[in-house]
């Protein structure tokens, strides 16, 4: 499966943009290298944190000035917030930048790291590191709902998967799904008719 999944990124060249603003974030979509059942490295967000508490995301954060890149952002806030040594990250591709609803541009890179690395979660922000099998995402069972919303950016949409207790929605639920879709052909949100877009 690993290998479908750089197929689907091939079109995909790796951003090179440069953040502006502190309203521009970057994400890493991680995928443990297991050739036949590669797993997406998800976090969940520690309960104290002001913004998003509770929440699971991918390992990411807001783009620094000192980032020569949106790509060393997603590489050094994974560092800071999994102890991900950037070197051990081979990333693959950038994703297109998504709006969420507070106005945050981020751009996710899609990045294979070894199976068998030890990550260690910052409990400043966070309460947990977990991985998911890919192939979990693409069974519909898995699948609790689909939620579509109505906003200031039109009508969009993002699927809910609950696992091992950690429920995986909104914003982040909506990347995995584009990311599925375009790599997989998972056709994750047509029954919403609804645009792809992601919620957050």
């Amino acid at each position: 499966m690993l290998k479908r999944l750089r197929s689907g990124l091939e079109q995909s060249p790796i951003s090179q943009e440069t953040g502006t603003t502190n309203r521009q974030a970057a994400v890493l979509l991680a995928l443990t290298d297991h050739p036949s059942e590669p797993e997406i490295v998800l976090t969940k967000r520690a309960e104290h944190l002001n913004s998003h508490s509770g929440q699971v995301a991918f390992p990411g954060g807001k783009w620094d000035e000192t980032d020569k890149s949106l790509m060393e952002t997603a590489l050094r806030e994974s560092h800071e917030e999994i102890g991900l040594p950037p070197e051990h990250v081979e990333v693959l591709a950038s994703l297109p930048s998504a709006e969420t609803r507070f106005g945050i541009h981020v751009t996710p890179f899609v990045g294979v790291v070894p199976k068998d690395l030890q990550l260690e979660p910052n409990f400043d922000e966070l309460d947990a590191i977990f991985n998911v099998p890919v192939s979990y995402f693409l069974d519909d069972s898995n699948r609790s709902r689909t939620d579509i919303f109505e906003g200031s950016m039109g009508r969009f949409w993002a699927p809910v998967w609950h696992y091992e207790g950690f429920e995986i929605w909104g914003f982040t639920a909506g990347i995995l799904a584009n990311f599925l879709n375009q790599t997989l052909n998972a056709g994750l949100g047509e029954e919403s008719q609804a645009p792809v877009k992601i919620f957050a």
